[in-house]
């Protein structure tokens, strides 16, 4: 349950938790559900439950045995947040996450008032990146949650991008990703709306990474946009205004 990923943002997934709930418009068609399903129906055993949050115990200490520094998305099949995972599991993943340096851990939620809520009893060491999915701007809310937490970076996933964003709030965010809805019912993601958030990255200094076009066949729609591909990464500790601001695009990590 530590993979390598194809995910092109990360190097790795580790799901201490599977399985998870709708609670926005850019849950509609989640991958992970269908994923789950499909794993559950070949008989994985840690898909049992299918897509009904799981813990999966064994699987807390797992980055402790990793050496190697990895870039590593923490839940890629779930949601560390959800008001069915345990605050003492919660916390157990943030120590494992604290005790390993090496390793950068990218938690991403959609449950970002509990996420704020809970940021106070948590540790947050610098290789712990937090971010928030923002599909479209019924869901802004979930920036002024994530600005909340003191993570030393903070990101954005607008992913599935199903409408515009064209206020987006980044005062004290480092990153931002943007991707087209996949598989099976993709809704289509306009251009514009990809080239407003790119020039609204470009103003405050924020790094832009474009993930996916998306659609029912991604690999075949791509992931270039006005011909190249845009691949930065954050800058750790970005703090909200008043304090200086730095940006550096790093190299893309193999995958």
């Amino acid at each position: 349950m530590a993979t390598n990923s194809s995910i092109e943002w990360t190097q790795m997934t580790w799901n201490p938790v599977t399985g998870c709930s709708k609670v926005s418009e850019g849950c509609r068609y989640c991958y992970a559900e269908r994923m789950a399903k499909r794993l559950q129906a070949m008989g994985s055993a840690r898909y049992a439950n299918g897509f009904r949050v799981t813990l999966h115990d064994d699987l807390v200490d797992l980055p402790r045995r990793l050496r190697q520094p990895r870039l590593i998305f923490v839940n890629s099949m779930s949601d560390l947040f959800h008001e069915k995972v345990p605050v003492d599991f919660i916390r157990r993943v943030f120590r494992t996450m604290e005790a390993c340096p090496q390793h950068t851990f990218q938690v991403l939620t959609k449950r970002s008032q509990r996420l704020r809520e809970l940021a106070s009893r948590l540790p947050w060491p610098p290789n712990v990146w937090m971010g928030v999915s923002i599909e479209d701007d019924r869901v802004l809310s979930r920036v002024t949650d994530l600005r909340a937490v003191p993570a030393q970076v903070r990101f954005l996933s607008c992913e599935p991008l199903i409408g515009p964003l064209d206020d987006l709030p980044l005062d004290g965010i480092s990153w931002v990703i943007v991707g087209g809805e996949s598989g099976p019912g993709a809704r289509p993601m306009k251009r514009a709306w990809v080239e407003s958030i790119r020039r609204q990255c470009r103003r405050a200094d924020v790094a832009f990474f474009f993930k996916q076009w998306g659609g029912v066949r991604k690999d075949l729609a791509g992931r270039e946009l006005n011909g190249r591909t845009y691949d930065n990464m954050p800058t750790p500790s970005r703090p909200l205004s008043g304090a200086a601001r730095g940006q550096l695009s790093l190299p893309v990590l193999a995958m």
